[in-house]
C-alpha cells in the first residue's frame, strides 16, 4: 500500500489571490493561489506566463545549433535532389503522432508516398528503434535519408549498418543519449541541452515538431498550411507520453489544446479521425484529461493488440472522413479488447507477485509466455504503483534463430532511475532502451535468473534499506460540500496538467459512502467488457446528499460500508453524463477519535492460537468480532488479507493454524498417481477439493498436478468441479520429467512456505502487515 503525504499549506500573500482572481471570477481563488504557490508560481509575472500562453515568449528552433541546421541542409538537399525520404517512427502514442507530425508536415516540402515514406515498428515483432530488417527494407524502396522520430539516440550499430548501404539518418529523439555521439548526419535531442533549459523536457513530437518549424523558417514560401495546425498532434503525444509539461512543453501544450478543441466542433474541425476519436471517448478536447484517459488510450491500444500501428498515421492526418470513420472504429475496438486484456494479465501477475517474498524483492521480475506484449508496460505501471517498486514484466518467444528472447516493458516510482538500473545489466541484455520512468528491453530466457538478481542486488546497493513504499501526495484538505464546479474552475487554472505539474489531488477525512455498486464497462455496441469500476456517493458532516463518484479498476467490497474513512481523490467533469465526479484514488480507515470505529492498538489486533493443542476449543471462545485463520497460509497476501479486514472491521485477528503433517514431494506424487489409478480403475468421479483437501496442494499445485499426470499417461474429463481420470499408459510423453520436476519443486516451496508461517513471531506478522495497510498522513 501506498504512503499518504499531505502538502504543507502555505499562508498566500493577499495580493497573490488578488491576482489569481481575474482568471477565474465567481470563485473564492483561495484553493487555486495555494496550489500555484506550492508550485512556485509565486509572482504576477510568473502566474500571467504560467497561466496564458500570450505571454509566454516559445524557444526557436535554432536553440539546438548546428544539429538543426545540418538536419534543415540535408533536408533542403534532399528535396532539391529529388530524394527518396523515410519516417522512421514508433508504435506509442508519442511516436504515432511525431510520424504523422513529420508526415504533414515535411509532406509540405516533399510529395507524399512518392519523395516521402514513412515506416513503423511492429511492437509485436520487432520492439523499438531502428532494426537492421527494417532498414533492409527502406532500402529497397530507394531512400537515400531516414529521419528518426521519438527513437534512434542509441541504435549505434543499426545507423553503421544504413551507413554501409548509404543512406544518411538524422536523429529526432528525446531518450537518454549514448555516451558518444552517433554517427548521423545530425542528433536533434534536448538531452543535450542543460537540465533546466525550457526545451529540455520535450517529448518527441515536439522534437519532430521543431524540426518542421525550422523548416517553415527556413523555406517560409512554400507551405499551404499554418504551422499551428500541427499544434493538436503535438499536444496528444506530450500528454500522453508522461513528459515533464514546463517551459515549451506547457505552452506547446496549451496552444495545442486550443487546436485540439476545434476537432469537436463540426464548422472548425479539420481532422476527421481525431474528431471521430473524441465522439467514441465522449470527450470535447479541452482537457488534458480528454488526452491522457480519451484519445491517448485508443491510440495506444493500436500496437498492443494489432502489433502493426501504421493505419493510426492515416487515421491522424487523413481529410477522408469514410475512411476514418472506419479506422477510428477499428482504433476503438482494439481499445475495448485492451481493456480487457490488461484486467486478465494484471490478475495473472498479481498472482505470481504473491508467491514473491516480498521483503526481500527490490525490483519485481516476472516473466510469462502467455502474456501479451502490448499491455505490459502498462501492467507494470499498475503493479509498480500498487507495491511501490520498479517492476520488469516479459514474455518469452523463439526466434528464428532459436533463441528463446525473453521481451517486455519496466516501469518506475519512487524516482528511481530505471534506464540506469537496467543499463547496469546491458551485459545481459539484447536491446534495451528508455528513460528514467519506462524502458523497454530484450534478453536471452535462459540470462533472465542472473538479471533478475543483479538488478535487485543493484537496486538494494543503491537504497541501503530505505523505504520502498511509493507516496501519494495531496494538494489540499477540502470537505464534501466543497466539492463541484466552483473547486472544478479551481483546480483547473493550473492545467495542462502533466509530469512536473501533476493534477491536484485533494483530502477528505471522516468521510463514508453510500449507493456503492461494481459493474463492467461497456462498449459503444452495449457489450460488457472485463474492466470494472465501481460507482458509489460520499458523504461527510458537511451534506446530507452525497456526491457521485467513481473508482476504476476495483470492487464494491473494497469500500467498507458505515465506516468513517479518509480518502485521497480527484475532482472530474464526466461529460457523458454531464456531472461532476470524484475520481477515487486511494482510501483507509479513518484513524482519530472521529471515526465510527476506532482502531484498536495494533498489538491487541492478533492472537495466536497456533502451538496451542486445544486451539480449535479455545475458538469457541471468541465470537463473531474475531477473523480466524484455521488453515497455514501460502503467501504473504493470503495473510495481509485477513489483517486487512480484522483492521477494517474492527476485529481480532486469531491464528489457529498449525503446518499440516506432510510427506516428502515425491512420495506426495505417488500418492496422487495411486488416486488418479483408482479413479480410473473404479470409474469415479472426484472434486477438485477433495483431492486439494487429501494432499494440501493449492489451486496452483493441483494444476501442476493435472498437467504431470497428463505428460505420463492420464487424461481427465471435468464436469465443473468433478474430475473422472482415465489411464493410457503408451501416451507418455518425452518433457514427463521436466514437468514433473516443475510440480516437485512447486510442492516443496508451498511445504517451506508452511513451516514459515506456521512460526513466525506476531510482531513480524504485524509489522509487515500494518505497514502495508494503516499510513498516515505526514
Amino acid at each position: 500500500m501506498q504512503q499518504w503525504q499531505l502538502i504543507p499549506q502555505y499562508e498566500i500573500p493577499q495580493w497573490f489571490i488578488d491576482a489569481v482572481t481575474p482568471h477565474h471570477p465567481n470563485t473564492h481563488s483561495t484553493y487555486a493561489a495555494q496550489l500555484l504557490w506550492q508550485r512556485g508560481i509565486r509572482s504576477k509575472e510568473a502566474l500571467q506566463g504560467f497561466i496564458d500562453a500570450d505571454y509566454y515568449k516559445p524557444t526557436p528552433p535554432s536553440a539546438f545549433g548546428e544539429e538543426m541546421e545540418w538536419a534543415i541542409e540535408r533536408l533542403k538537399t534532399a528535396r532539391e535532389k529529388g530524394e527518396k525520404v523515410t519516417i522512421w517512427g514508433d508504435f506509442d502514442a508519442d511516436g504515432v503522432t511525431s510520424t504523422s507530425v513529420l508526415w504533414e508536415g515535411l509532406g509540405q516540402f516533399f510529395s507524399q508516398d512518392i519523395q516521402l515514406d514513412y515506416y513503423i515498428p511492429n511492437r509485436m515483432i520487432e520492439s523499438h528503434g531502428l532494426h537492421c530488417r527494417g532498414i533492409d527494407r527502406v532500402a529497397a524502396s530507394k531512400t537515400k535519408l531516414i529521419v528518426t522520430c521519438d527513437t534512434g539516440s542509441t541504435n549505434l550499430e543499426e545507423i553503421n549498418y544504413a551507413a554501409d548501404l548509404n543512406i544518411d539518418i538524422i536523429v529526432t529523439d528525446h531518450h537518454t543519449l549514448p555516451d558518444t555521439r552517433p554517427p548521423v548526419v545530425a542528433i536533434i535531442n534536448p538531452r543535450y541541452l542543460p537540465e533546466d533549459h525550457p526545451l529540455y523536457h520535450l517529448s518527441g513530437v515536439a522534437v519532430a515538431y521543431k524540426l518542421v518549424e525550422a523548416m517553415y523558417d527556413a523555406l517560409p514560401h512554400i507551405p499551404q498550411q499554418p504551422l499551428e495546425n500541427l499544434l493538436d498532434l503535438v499536444a496528444i503525444g506530450l500528454i500522453a507520453d508522461l513528459v515533464q509539461l514546463s517551459g515549451d512543453c506547457r505552452y506547446l501544450a496549451q496552444r495545442g489544446i486550443q487546436q485540439l478543441r476545434k476537432q469537436a466542433k463540426p464548422n472548425t474541425a479539420y481532422r476527421p479521425g481525431v474528431s471521430r476519436l473524441l465522439e467514441f471517448c465522449k470527450r470535447t478536447g479541452d482537457r488534458p484529461t480528454d488526452i491522457s484517459f480519451g484519445l491517448g488510450p485508443r491510440i495506444n491500444a493500436v500496437s498492443r493488440i494489432h502489433g502493426d500501428a501504421s493505419y493510426v498515421v492515416e487515421l491522424l492526418t487523413s481529410r477522408d472522413k469514410e475512411k476514418c470513420d472506419r479506422l477510428a472504429s477499428e482504433t476503438e475496438l482494439a481499445n475495448t479488447r485492451r481493456k480487457s486484456l490488461q484486467k486478465d494479465t494484471t490478475e495473472s501477475v498479481k498472482s505470481k507477485v504473491e508467491l514473491l517474498d516480498l521483503s526481500t524483492t527490490s525490483v519485481i521480475v516476472l516473466e510469462d509466455p502467455q502474456w501479451q506484449g502490448g499491455v505490459l508496460g502498462l501492467v507494470a505501471g499498475q503493479i509498480a504503483q500498487e507495491y511501490g517498486r520498479p517492476t520488469i514484466l516479459l514474455s518469452s518467444s523463439e526466434t528464428e534463430t532459436g533463441l528463446v528472447l525473453a521481451r517486455g516493458s519496466a516501469r518506475s516510482v519512487n524516482n528511481i532511475d530505471l534506464y540506469q538500473l537496467v543499463k547496469s545489466q546491458a551485459h545481459l541484455l539484447h536491446r534495451f532502451g528508455g528513460h528514467p520512468f519506462a524502458a523497454g528491453l530484450s534478453l536471452a530466457l535462459e540470462d533472465l535468473p542472473l538479471f533478475s538478481a543483479g538488478i535487485n542486488q543493484q537496486l538494494k546497493q543503491q537504497i541501503a534499506g530505505a523505504n520502498l513504499t511509493s507516496n501519494i501526495t495531496a494538494d489540499i484538505e477540502v470537505k464534501v460540500s466543497e466539492l463541484g464546479q466552483k473547486l472544478f474552475r479551481e483546480f483547473n487554472i493550473i492545467e495542462p496538467c502533466g509530469m512536473g505539474n501533476p493534477v491536484p489531488k485533494f483530502l477528505i477525512k471522516d468521510c463514508y459512502f453510500k449507493n456503492v455498486w461494481h459493474n463492467n464497462i461497456e462498449d459503444r455496441k452495449g457489450n460488457k467488457i472485463q474492466y470494472i469500476k465501481t460507482t458509489f456517493n460520499i458523504l461527510d458532516d458537511s451534506v446530507t446528499k452525497g456526491f457521485p463518484g467513481v473508482w476504476w479498476g476495483h470492487y464494491k467490497d473494497e469500500i467498507p460500508l458505515d465506516i468513517k474513512c479518509d480518502v485521497i481523490a480527484e475532482l472530474d467533469f464526466n461529460s457523458y453524463k454531464g456531472q461532476y465526479e470524484v475520481r477515487l484514488i486511494d482510501l483507509r480507515q479513518t484513524i482519530d477519535n472521529f471515526s465510527l470505529h476506532s482502531l484498536q492498538p495494533r498489538n491487541e489486533i492478533i492472537i495466536d492460537l497456533r502451538q496451542e493443542a486445544e486451539a480449535m476449543n479455545n475458538i469457541q471462545n471468541y465470537n463473531s468480532a474475531s477473523i480466524i485463520v484455521d488453515k497455514c497460509p501460502l503467501t504473504w497476501n493470503e495473510l495481509q488479507q485477513k489483517y486487512r479486514k480484522a483492521v477494517t472491521y474492527n476485529k481480532k485477528l486469531i491464528l489457529a493454524y498449525n503446518p499440516p503433517e506432510t510427506i516428502s514431494p515425491k512420495n506426495l506424487w505417488r500418492e496422487l498417481i495411486g488416486i488418479a489409478k483408482y479413479l480410473s480403475r473404479t470409474e469415479k468421479t472426484v472434486s477438485k477439493e477433495q483431492i486439494k483437501t487429501k494432499l494440501n496442494l493449492s489451486d496452483l499445485t493441483f494444476d501442476l498436478g493435472l498437467q504431470a499426470l497428463g505428460k505420463i499417461g492420464f487424461i481427465y474429463n471435468q464436469q465443473e468441479d468433478s474430475y473422472q481420470f482415465i489411464w493410457q499408459q503408451a501416451r507418455i510423453e518425452p518433457d514427463s520429467n521436466v514437468v514433473i520436476e516443475d510440480f516437485l519443486d512447486a510442492i516443496a516451496e508451498e511445504q517451506f512456505q508452511q513451516k514459515y508461517f506456521a512460526t513466525i513471531p506476531t510482531n513480524i506478522i504485524d509489522n509487515f502487515c500494518c505497514s502495508l495497510n494503516i499510513l498516515k498522513v505526514e
